[in-house]
């Protein structure tokens, strides 16, 4: 009986065909990604960098912490004016002086105290910074009114003693906030400048 019979050659070259087919698929589903899959992956690594983006940020910006500012010197001249004004993103409390600018500490305290006297100065708010100017007074000036302030809640005189001038101001609460200097050398004039935000 006659039997068809399959050439070696042949059988070779198909063994090496089916290979080569295999091996194409396997490489193919190697670096197939789902559609559906990274897209969704891609959505919430985005959603997730945004999410924290938007957390971090700081409330206009402001990184100014609650803890002391200082600074040392002392200066000659005298405290003739202070005055509070309203912005967008804090109060403000200026001290007007004659002379260079001076040294400062600014400090938030269980009670401000007097000059001098030693005597505890009260003022309305959940929070009291002292105010010291390195500079003194020969008047009292008048203090500014603060109501309806979003933060300042009172601004005392505390008096001025041997070259320090201290004011109590009352807060809504302990916040954030930075103190500069300002000199103009046209006028022989400087300025303390306390900002005090409105919220962490």
């Amino acid at each position: 009986m006659w039997r068809p019979t399959t050439s070696p050659t042949r059988t070779r070259r198909g063994a090496r065909a089916i290979a080569a087919l295999a091996a194409t698929a396997a490489t193919a589903a190697l670096f197939a990604v789902p559609t559906a899959s990274g897209a969704g992956a891609a959505t919430t690594a985005g959603t997730a960098t945004t999410a924290g983006t938007a957390t971090s940020a700081p409330y206009c910006g402001i990184t100014w912490g609650s803890l002391a500012k200082t600074s040392a010197p002392l200066a000659a001249g005298r405290v003739y004016g202070v005055r509070a004004g309203r912005h967008a993103c804090f109060d403000r409390l200026v001290l007007d002086m004659t002379g260079r600018a001076p040294g400062f500490d600014v400090r938030y305290v269980t009670t401000v105290t007097s000059d001098g006297s030693g005597f505890p100065v009260p003022v309305t708010g959940g929070a009291r910074l002292a105010v010291v100017a390195h500079k003194g007074a020969t008047s009292v000036p008048s203090m500014p009114s603060v109501a309806g302030f979003t933060t300042f809640r009172q601004v005392k005189w505390a008096g001025s003693f041997e070259g320090y001038t201290t004011l109590a101001l009352g807060v809504r609460a302990r916040l954030p906030h930075r103190v500069f200097t300002l000199y103009d050398a046209s006028t022989n004039r400087s300025r303390l400048v306390i900002d005090v935000a409105h919220r962490w």
